[in-house]
């Protein structure tokens, strides 16, 4: 066998259109690496949008109102969600679940004790106990207590000291002193008119209000509200993915609006998948073309040879043989460029996960299954559409 091979050697003109066979392998790796850049990079972009270890919290949870425009000015009814709305908002695909922001129907003036000299007037909201970033002993509260338990945003305390108290020549405060001075809270309405003590008990990064058990605020609504519920003007959803375009889509055509800072990655993931799908498609296109070239030159190889090889059947020879021998000539190199793209990516992979985590965005620092399982149906398929082309051709 090995000496009929060194015959085929000879006589087969393997040097036939040469320039078009590395043309062609050189097509072939491009095309494989292009590939296995877009499937690795959908693959990194869902582990920094999905994947446990790049889980913000504060990122997946979304107050949601609706938008107020001119026409809707001195109509505070309008703003307000049907329950048709409500219904609707709350059966959305992308949804995991919803809450009601429940605001109070009273006044509100706290004031700082000791030589604070602040006093402003404010506003109460309340939402599920399951919706908050704050877990405190202290959320809780009972008919009789004259305590109540207060979550601020961070933002505020960021106000004040920043802003205000530099302004107004008054000390910064921390938020382990917020949390020990009482608040005097003065509540009036529904011609009555009460005065708390409020306990800071933390600091919400996930919830622009003020925050205080529902528990209370229903009850305070009842003694000193109107007596009846009021429209929800504002609804709490948790979603697995604050960019995702549907969620963004369903806010504008509904005219509903929220942090618009949590849907910016929206944009963004739509430019990502975009030039993922480019990239993937000029991958395939040159796929093609390699798988083209490649054929060809088989055709010349065997053209340029047909006398040869005519002569060596006549002779005897088996043309399972001639495949064989043909096929050995280019399996070997898929291998080798599989190889060397695999390569390749995995360095990009790495070099891209250290340059992400100094960013506190983490992802894999090896390729992912899918890129293993590209390379071994690429390479099947080259092999196959190669054996195809010198089956048919042989046996011609």
């Amino acid at each position: 066998m090995r000496e009929f091979f060194r015959l085929l050697r000879k006589i087969i003109k393997t040097g036939v259109a040469r320039s078009r066979f590395v043309m062609a392998a050189i097509g072939l790796g491009i095309a494989m690496v292009l590939i296995l850049v877009a499937i690795q990079t959908y693959t990194d972009f869902n582990q920094l949008l999905y994947g446990a270890q790049n889980q913000n919290e504060t990122a997946d949870f979304l107050v949601i109102n609706k938008q107020i425009t001119n026409a809707m000015m001195g109509q505070a009814n309008k703003s307000a969600f049907s329950k048709e709305e409500i219904e609707q908002i709350s059966k959305q695909p992308f949804v995991q679940s919803f809450g009601v922001v429940t605001p109070s129907q009273f006044k509100v003036v706290a004031q700082a004790p000791g030589d604070l000299h602040f006093a402003t007037d404010m506003f109460f909201e309340a939402v599920p106990d399951s919706f908050l970033d704050v877990k405190s002993e202290d959320w809780k509260w009972e008919p009789g207590n004259n305590t109540i338990p207060i979550i601020l945003p961070n933002d505020f305390l960021n106000l004040y000291n920043f802003g205000f108290s530099l302004s107004q020549d008054l000390p910064q405060i921390s938020q382990e002193t917020v949390k020990a001075l009482p608040l005097q809270v003065n509540i009036s309405g529904n011609g009555r008119s009460d005065s708390y003590i409020g306990r800071i008990v933390g600091f919400s990064d996930r919830i622009s209000s003020f925050l205080v058990p529902a528990s209370f605020m229903n009850w305070a609504n009842q003694k000193y509200g109107a007596g009846q519920a009021a429209g929800t003007t504002r609804v709490i959803v948790k979603t697995p993915d604050p960019s995702n375009p549907k969620l963004v889509k369903f806010l504008n055509d509904n005219g509903y609006t929220t942090n618009l800072d949590k849907l910016k990655f929206s944009k963004t993931r739509v430019i990502v998948q975009t030039i993922v799908s480019v990239v993937g498609f000029f991958g395939l296109v040159l796929l093609f073309f390699a798988l083209l070239v490649f054929s060809m030159f088989i055709q010349l190889v065997i053209a340029g040879s047909k006398e040869e090889i005519q002569l060596l059947v006549t002779l005897g020879a088996a043309p399972q043989q001639l495949q064989r021998y043909l096929l050995k000539q280019f399996v070997p190199l898929y291998v080798i460029i599989g190889i060397v793209s695999l390569v390749l990516v995995a360095a990009c992979q790495y070099a891209a996960s250290i340059a992400l985590s100094r960013h506190q965005m983490l992802v894999d620092p090896w390729p992912g299954v899918g890129v293993f399982a590209a390379i071994v149906l690429i390479m099947l398929l080259v092999y196959l559409v190669n054996w195809l082309t010198v089956k048919k051709y042989v046996n011609n």
